[in-house]
């Protein structure tokens, strides 16, 4: 196999050896190639079978550890990211009580429908206006109490045979059962946060006013080569709790 010197569509390479490396290794993985929590082959063996330096090979993974799309392990190699109870926690459940504590959520399904995606559904995953999706409502409950109404849009082509009884039974998160089940890897999510007022089925579930403002979260998660998976609208009561980013605990040392 000759070094990796141009894009796939044969042109000059536009950018450094090292992101055409990550990219190789970025669709070994979306081809499953190496399944989740499996180790990846070591620096030296990918730089022998893509005749690169391990330099090279180093810093490619040095970027796919950096977006958590694989994790080293002192001693033992690197592994595919599995999306575990602990890692969801740590890294995509950001509410915590007004002073500082936080705890893991226990999990409600409400019901879960097929409908016609809406333009903004549409437009955030990808999809055109009238593909179906699913529509999953959760609610997390903090302390015994429901804290956060969540509204999960996913397109049905994806996920073809997700109904409530499986999305119900799963064992761990929401995203283990996208990557156990469907192959499908969360790799980053964005966020955008904002005051509003809860639709009516929120405002009961949560115990609050329909007149009082709560807190808004449009969470988009992605996939391998920022490809959107899920549109999740979160409703977060804070009476009691408050969003909490903390980005540089959350980052890799």
């Amino acid at each position: 196999m000759k070094p990796v010197r141009a894009l796939a569509g044969g042109g000059p390479a536009s950018q450094p050896l090292y992101k055409e490396v990550k990219g190789r290794i970025t669709r070994s993985l979306i081809a499953g190639e190496w399944k989740p929590g499996a180790a990846i082959p070591s620096e030296s063996r990918l730089a022998a079978q893509f005749q690169v330096s391990v330099g090279t090979i180093r810093k490619a993974i040095d970027e796919l550890v950096a977006e958590k799309i694989v994790i080293r392990q002192q001693g033992r190699g690197t592994f595919v990211t599995i999306h575990t109870e602990d890692r969801q926690f740590y890294y995509f459940f950001h509410i915590v009580s007004k002073d500082g504590g936080k705890e893991p959520p226990a999990h409600e399904l409400l019901s879960l429908k097929t409908t016609k995606a809406d333009t903004e559904t549409a437009a955030r995953l990808g999809l055109k206006p009238g593909e179906r999706v699913h529509c999953v409502h959760n609610v997390l409950k903090l302390a015994r109490r429901p804290v956060i109404f969540d509204e999960l849009r996913i397109a049905a082509a994806r996920f073809p045979d997700l109904n409530a009884a499986s999305f119900g039974a799963r064992e761990g998160t929401i995203y283990g059962l996208y990557q156990a089940r469907y192959g499908i890897n969360v790799v980053r999510i964005s966020e955008r946060l904002s005051a509003a007022l809860p639709p009516a089925r929120v405002s009961r579930v949560l115990g609050v006013s329909a007149t009082s403002p709560v807190l808004m979260i449009k969470r988009v998660a992605y996939t391998y080569h920022d490809e959107p998976v899920e549109l999740r609208t979160s409703w977060v009561n804070t009476q009691s709790h408050e969003y909490l980013s903390d980005i540089w605990k959350n980052e890799p040392r």
